[in-house]
């Protein structure tokens, strides 16, 4: 049988004879994917290059103008420099300063992107290996009707098998490949061709997180789509130390799926303890129940040095480059499991199982790299049974009186409060502890983010982090929480009964709380905020290490947020999609809006689903703690949707900001596709990429930037409700900007009619129609590119 597309020769031999010998099933394929049963035409932009969305990007450019925050003056990348770009001055190879802090963000994207597209890669190798080439991509069963949005977007394609994500990497490498050329230096120079490739960047970059998921949820039956999706382990304090205990550290689950297969099949799953920090423990849960998930990136530290990990497992990011010689510290294996985090250890990946346990066991090796996960996995178990009997005899939990010694050590020189990242007062606790008081140290666990600069930059060589967990000991055995494992794709029936209230602004807005744990107050902080907005009946989304912090959370009656809130995307709902990877599905339910509830074409259709999401979808990204290139690879992907961003006061250090003029009326202006006429719509969203100080004013920009130019006057006035009420609890006076989001007198909140027709008369407003909003002209986008 021979089957012919556009895109894919097929050819099919059941049985031949001939005179070399008898074939029997032989198939070859020749080109690129299958795009399976279109029921839509082939949009303008398939497979867009760097250039083929540089219109789109400008429209947002325009509107949304970088703003630099430099580190420094000078451009230190080439052998001309150090180049000072300070004024008007340029480099050797005349690069401006705009233009070498945009190279700089795209740089930080390109890190981002190839960091997810590798790890998709790796796990669509291992899915392959795994359940096979022609395995279904299958991320809800019928529940699913666009089962991969982002891909369709982007790519124009319908990819149906595992094999089939291996063309859409191809692509991702290759825009990857191209993007970083363009950092040469003597290659792009203006700033704002940067800024679009930036953009570029982190579309490719959710085009990658979205092959990623799809193919774990496929061959390792993650949850599909599913609202209850079982509630996981979380926290230090749901740890069985009275058993063997294994730690998983990175993003990439292989090695935590051979470890709990292993358990299975040698009948010990109820004798070993499965914990991990970062997203691999996350997707472990999703996995297997009985994984713990122990916390965020920044628990690293406190966990390995507690001991009571007997083995520990990396993989890839998100792991102390130091994680080797801290383990090594506390006298536990460690196991390397990834060539891109190779921790300079010997690799024993073809020496036998019992060789390298041996030697683990033993303490002849403190750490291996094992590059077969199988392996790894049988390891880990095998030498975690082993050693756990004598470590639990040596470990020696840190009294108050050796705390209090440590303590008195300080000299009060203040060096570690000016290293913290979050200026906490550690002199003035450490003084305090000095005396015998320990309470102020241990207030200091619920802030600290475990990065040790304190212990760097300590003169005495104190082990000032090791003496904050010692003093929260109490604090650390009751932490037991739960969170939701990671549920992937949104259904479309859940689109279907939300898409219409979120365009006309009935549902106030999708609020995705994603990122790092590199907060400034604390993850408290977030998890209080998505509460608010789940309060609120926002749509909560969250991810990765957002969604551990957001665990780690009791309300006044001591209940946890997802006990608290449905599983379902729906007003008042907090979903948890899963690892930073599964960020994707938060993108594609954006864009699965316009194509279930506006009907809106995807199929390499990107700029008009981008417009359409820009001007119609309140969503927010909030990534509080980002920390990561990858964070910012992840910001940049709802940048070009059109979605906005706000992060927490360490996002400033990204180094630039997008930010809108809300006093600049002829910025505000979108073609109303009814009339075909440019009307002023007002600053809805105001800003694309925006930090804030505080908790409070971050609630503010959230609900603000929900606001968009297709409102019915029902939903701007529910938006414009929570708006100002998070404003006068914040401020204590109504906003300032009201008159820009009344269009007509019926947009006013019933309960604020007389406090709003006041401002209004007492400026120069006057009512306007609301649009059928567009930023393109007669709604039609161009490309800069044939197709």
């Amino acid at each position: 049988m021979l089957r012919l597309t556009e895109k894919k020769i097929a050819l099919t031999i059941k049985e031949l004879d001939s005179g070399f010998g008898r074939i029997r099933d032989l198939s070859v394929s020749i080109g690129k994917l299958s795009t399976g049963e279109w029921t839509e035409p082939e949009g303008p932009t398939p497979f867009p290059t760097l250039a083929t969305l540089r219109a789109w990007d400008r429209k947002l450019l325009s509107r949304y103008q970088p703003f630099y925050m430099p580190f420094c003056d000078l451009c230190c990348m080439c052998t001309f420099g150090k180049c000072d770009l300070t004024g008007t001055k340029k480099g050797a190879c005349g690069i401006t300063m705009p233009a070498q802090q945009a190279r700089t963000v795209l740089l930080t994207a390109c890190v981002g992107a190839a960091t997810h597209t590798s790890h998709a890669r790796e796990l669509v190798t291992y899915a392959i290996k795994r359940a096979g080439r022609d395995c279904i991509i299958e991320p809800g069963g019928n529940a699913i009707g666009v089962e991969a949005p982002v891909i369709r977007l982007v790519c124009g394609e319908k990819p149906q098998t595992l094999a089939d994500l291996e063309t859409i990497l191809d692509y991702c490498e290759s825009q990857i490949t191209s993007l970083l050329a363009a950092t040469h230096t003597g290659q792009e120079g203006d700033s704002l061709d940067f800024e679009s490739k930036v953009l570029h960047a982190g579309m490719i970059d959710q085009v990658g997180m979205e092959v990623a998921d799809l193919a774990q949820i496929s061959a390792l039956g993650y949850p599909k789509a599913d609202p209850d999706a079982p509630l996981a382990a979380l926290g230090m304090g749901t740890v069985e130390t009275s058993k063997p205990v294994i730690l998983v550290i990175g993003h990439n689950v292989p090695p935590s799926v051979a470890i709990i297969d292993y358990l299975a099949r040698e009948n010990i799953t109820d004798h070993v303890e499965v914990t991990g920090i970062c997203c691999t423990s996350i997707d472990a849960s999703r996995y297997s129940p009985r994984a713990k998930i122990i916390g965020p990136m920044s628990w690293q530290l406190r966990y390995i040095r507690s001991g009571i990990p007997d083995v520990i497992v990396v993989d890839e990011q998100c792991v102390r480059t130091d994680a080797f010689s801290e383990a090594s510290a506390a006298g536990t294996p460690f196991i390397a499991t990834s060539d891109k985090n190779c921790m300079g250890l010997p690799d024993r990946t073809d020496d036998p199982a019992d060789a390298i346990v041996m030697d683990l066991a033993d303490g002849r090796q403190k750490g291996v790299l094992i590059l077969d996960p199988e392996k790894a996995g049988e390891v880990a178990v095998r030498v975690a049974r082993a050693v756990m009997p004598a470590r639990r005899k040596s470990q020696a939990s840190a009294n108050p009186e050796s705390i209090r010694e440590k303590a008195a050590e300080c000299t009060q020189c203040n060096l570690c409060q000016r290293a913290c990242p979050n200026d906490l007062a550690i002199p003035h606790a450490m003084k305090s502890a000095g005396d015998g008081d320990l309470s102020l140290l241990s207030s200091l666990y619920d802030t600290c983010i475990g990065c040790g600069r304190c212990e760097h930059a300590c003169t005495k060589e104190i082990p000032v982090h090791s003496l904050i967990i010692s003093a929260a000991a109490d604090k650390i055995k009751n932490e037991k929480y739960v969170i939701r494992s990671g549920r992937g794709a949104i259904q479309d029936i859940e689109i279907r009964n939300v898409g219409g209230p979120i365009v006309l602004g009935e549902i106030p807005g999708v609020v995705a709380f994603v990122g790092c744990s590199n907060f400034a107050n604390g993850g408290k902080e977030i998890a209080e905020m998505a509460v608010e907005f789940a309060k609120r009946r926002y749509i909560v989304v969250t991810s990765g290490c957002a969604a551990m912090s957001i665990g780690m959370y009791r309300d006044d009656e001591g209940k946890n947020p997802y006990e608290r809130f449905p599983g379902s995307f729906t007003a008042g709902g907090l979903v948890n999609v899963g690892s930073c990877v599964a960020n994707a599905h938060i993108a594609g339910a954006t864009i699965k809006i316009a194509s279930i509830f506006a009907r809106r074409n995807l199929r390499g259709n990107y700029a008009e689903i981008a417009d359409y999401v820009h001007n119609r979808v309140g969503a927010v990204g909030v990534a509080w703690g980002a920390m990561s290139q990858k964070a910012a690879a992840i910001s940049s992907g709802f940048w070009r949707l059109g979605i906005p961003v706000v992060v927490g006061p360490h996002g400033t250090k990204y180094r630039r900001m997008l930010l809108g003029r809300a006093d600049r009326d002829a910025d505000w202006y979108v073609c109303d596709q009814r009339t075909g006429e440019e009307v002023y719509a007002g600053p809805a969203p105001e800003h694309l990429f925006v930090a804030a100080e505080t908790k409070e004013e971050a609630m503010v920009l959230i609900a603000k930037l929900c606001m968009r130019p297709n409102d019915t006057s029902r939903g701007r006035a529910m938006k414009l409700s929570n708006y100002i009420d998070l404003y006068q609890r914040n401020n204590g006076v109504m906003p300032d900007d009201i008159p820009r989001y009344i269009r007509t007198m019926t947009d006013i909140p019933v309960t604020l009619k007389g406090d709003i027709s006041r401002i209004l008369s007492q400026s120069d407003w006057k009512e306007r129609p609301i649009p059928d909003p567009t930023l393109f002209r007669h709604n039609k986008p161009v490309s800069t590119e044939e197709h």
